[in-house]
């Protein structure tokens, strides 16, 4: 199969010089301001360690350092989708460094029935082994750390067949991929399929306990698909500054004002002023395609897989995925009355899934995406509303039938480890082994950004 990677158009288009240092190439890059955010244009080819000087409208922006990637695990075999991919990064209680991975099927029945092999470092991420333990079982600091000293993180429990509940009337449903959603109203499905589960590893303690916490949101729905009935309430909690705890989480269906039923997924805001004991609706991003930038915006599904953070200046920031199995846009909306009202969504990429935010204590705010490849984008004026161009981590092109090359599964993990640094984690589907095979391969990268 022809494929037509972008490995040198950039360099020689986009004003951007490379000069040879001891420690690595140095290279600047004059930001492409003009291009257009329905086409997928690959950005700063930085795919091995290399240092690039950054400049908006004639200045120096930002000094960015991309370390060499360093493989965590690669895979022996080849392996299908949902296999040897979505990674995560988090520091173990006694400071080392733990990277996952998935090894199950990308689908609703592994809910709850998996094992997530890891991997550990003890120098800050350049030498990996892989841990005795598994991910679920390892003593991580995960989740979110509450001021009285608890950690909560969120947890998914297995799906449970319709024919064992006591189903109440369905509300509406809709079809996708060949399989029914079925929508119930939240708060008349059986008690094993309310509510938010979560895990608790109390102040002083080695241990995580599960536990069902009350939600208050009367007009929720939630879905049956393929006969069972999951519970899926994923996405990232904060500790807002009045020490109340604020989760951004998705698949969000729900009831209008009206009575009138939005299946077109959205972002739900919840808060707890109880340390995650019981949750209350704070605000809902409903999906809202701008069909000027993605024309077939209307026959998507919803707005998903939310990225959510907190900004040093007051600003609750969230960058959102909307549904496309390959290449679909990629949105942000901010609030500025703490989670209340967010701004109508805009976009701010052309593609990316699963999208990652960390705010640096320099005021750098960092968002990691990808599919096609992975990406990298930095903001620095306080409420993110201004990004770089991506930095690319692998090289990626076209099939013949126009669609884009798999590299990755484009789920990546940002953990900090300064001021100005963090370690990204992300999957490669060409990693070279020593034998010439090509596998998935799990790496990680070290990436300081300084602005100017």
């Amino acid at each position: 199969m022809t494929k037509a990677y972008f490995l040198i158009l950039p360099l020689l288009f986009f004003a951007c010089k490379s000069t040879q240092k001891a420690t690595g190439p140095t290279t600047e890059w004059t930001e492409r301001s003009s291009e257009p955010l329905s086409v997928i244009t690959p950005g700063l080819p930085t795919y091995q360690q290399t240092t690039v000087l950054y400049k908006q409208n004639g200045k120096a922006q930002y000094r960015v350092t991309l370390g060499e990637p360093v493989v965590v695990s690669a895979a022996e075999k080849e392996e299908k989708w949902g296999h040897f991919q979505f990674p995560d990064i988090a520091r173990t209680v006694d400071g080392a460094i733990a990277v996952k991975w998935q090894m199950a099927n990308d689908a609703m029945e592994s809910y709850g029935n998996t094992s997530s092999p890891a991997a550990l470092s003890t120098d800050g991420g350049k030498t990996w082994k892989i841990s005795p333990t598994d991910w679920e079982h390892s003593a991580l600091e995960e989740g979110v750390l509450l001021p009285n000293g608890d950690r909560i993180k969120i947890v998914t429990p297995k799906p449970v067949k319709e024919s064992e509940l006591k189903m109440p009337k369905p509300v509406g449903s809709f079809k996708r991929r060949n399989y029914v959603h079925t929508f119930y109203k939240l708060s008349e499905l059986p008690a094993s399929r309310q509510g938010v589960f979560l895990a608790r590893r109390k102040k002083g303690e080695s241990v995580w306990t599960d536990e069902q916490a009350a939600l208050n949101d009367p007009q929720a729905l939630r879905y049956s698909l393929r006969g069972m009935v999951p519970v899926v309430w994923w996405g990232d909690m904060k500790v807002a500054a009045d020490g109340s705890v604020v989760a951004c989480v998705y698949p969000g269906f729900h009831l209008r004002e009206d009575g009138s039923l939005d299946l077109k997924g959205g972002v739900f805001f919840y808060r707890s002023t109880d340390a995650g004991h019981s949750w209350k609706i704070l605000s809902r991003i409903p999906y809202q395609p701008d069909t000027k930038i993605d024309t077939n915006g209307v026959n998507k599904f919803w707005f998903t897989e939310p990225a959510f953070e907190l900004l040093a200046n007051g600003t609750y920031l969230s960058v959102i995925r909307s549904h496309d199995i390959y290449s679909g846009p990629m949105y942000v909306s901010r609030s500025a009355d703490e989670g209340k009202t967010f701004t109508k969504p805009e976009v701010m990429a052309p593609n990316g899934v699963f999208p990652r935010l960390l705010q640096l204590k320099n005021g750098v705010t960092v968002v990691s995406s990808g599919r096609p490849g992975v990406q990298l984008r930095f903001s620095s004026d306080g409420p993110g509303k201004t990004w770089t161009n991506a930095f690319e981590m692998l090289p990626f092109g076209k099939n013949e039938d126009g669609t884009f090359e798999q590299v990755s599964c484009g789920y990546t993990g940002l953990l900090p480890t300064s001021d100005h640094s963090f370690l990204m984690v992300y999957s490669d589907f060409n990693y070279k082994t020593a034998e010439g095979h090509l596998r998935k391969a799990i790496k990680v990268r070290e990436v300081s950004v300084s602005p100017l």
